[in-house]
């Protein structure tokens, strides 16, 4: 008989970074019959991919959190994909590893130039009323300060400083960056699959179909928002330090930042 106690509310958790593409991951990921995404729940989740238990739902209860990822088969991964929890507190990481004790942790790192631009451009749809591109330049000015604040640009670009808040309550963290899921997402997903303790390899046909039909998708893209010249260079500049720690310490380069610069040159 399947016991229905589960050790974990979350069995994978993947905590950014944010306009990484986190939900393209999630999407494929999900393809695996042994996986499980809780009920569309919005506007109290986003969709089926983001709990937001730790910024938006923490009220609710821990009862709340895990009656919402507790699949109908207990066997099944459930997945909460919230890349705010890339900028948890000591004490909610702390929280979150007795919920989700052995839970796979998987963090997307992203150019932060570009990460942050696809954020600003983001918000800026929020705060517009989804405005078609050709209406709407990202200026420099006090706006865009409140802008990069409200995004928390600082924060979700803070990829050394948030991992190694994660590292001291989860040991076996998979980075993984943004740029090879663009140039070699077979490569990618073996790795991501196999973190999960997942295969590829024995899924059913029907579902592997569905596996290889999600690989050519992309699930979400950011509204292209016109950016002055000004905005790109006080970026480039505020976000270059964290370019830097990030690839000196995951041992990876960052390249989108170069496309953005050659476009406003």
């Amino acid at each position: 008989m399947t016991s229905n106690k589960r050790e974990n509310c979350a069995d994978i958790l993947c905590i950014g970074a944010q306009k990484a593409s986190t939900s393209w991951l999630h999407h494929v990921l999900n393809a695996h019959p042994e996986t499980y995404s809780f009920p569309n729940s919005e506007p109290i989740t986003s969709t089926t991919k983001e709990a937001h238990f730790w910024d938006w739902n923490h009220a609710r209860g821990v009862a709340w959190y895990r009656n919402l990822l507790t699949p109908p088969d207990p066997q099944r991964l459930s997945m909460d994909f919230t890349p705010e929890y890339a900028i948890m507190s000591e004490a909610q990481i702390k929280e979150c590893k007795t919920l989700n004790p052995t839970a796979r942790v998987i963090y997307v790192l992203r150019d932060p130039l570009a990460r942050a631009i696809s954020a600003l451009r983001m918000h800026t749809l929020w705060r517009n009323g989804g405005a078609d591109a050709d209406d709407v330049k990202i200026q420099f000015g006090d706006d865009l300060l409140r802008l990069v604040r409200d995004a928390r640009v600082i924060e979700m670009s803070s990829y050394m400083a948030n991992y190694q808040r994660w590292a001291k309550h989860y040991k076996d963290i998979l980075v993984l960056n943004y740029e090879d899921i663009l140039a070699t997402p077979d490569d990618v997903m073996a790795r991501v699959y196999a973190h999960c303790g997942l295969t590829i390899e024995t899924m059913p046909p029907d579902a592997k179909a569905e596996f290889d039909k999600r690989m050519q998708k992309r699930v979400w893209a950011s509204v292209p928002y016109a950016l002055s010249p000004d905005v790109v260079y006080f970026l480039h500049g505020l976000l270059w330090p964290k370019r830097q720690a990030a690839e000196r310490y995951f041992n990876m380069q960052f390249a989108e930042y170069r496309a953005f610069l050659e476009s406003v040159a």
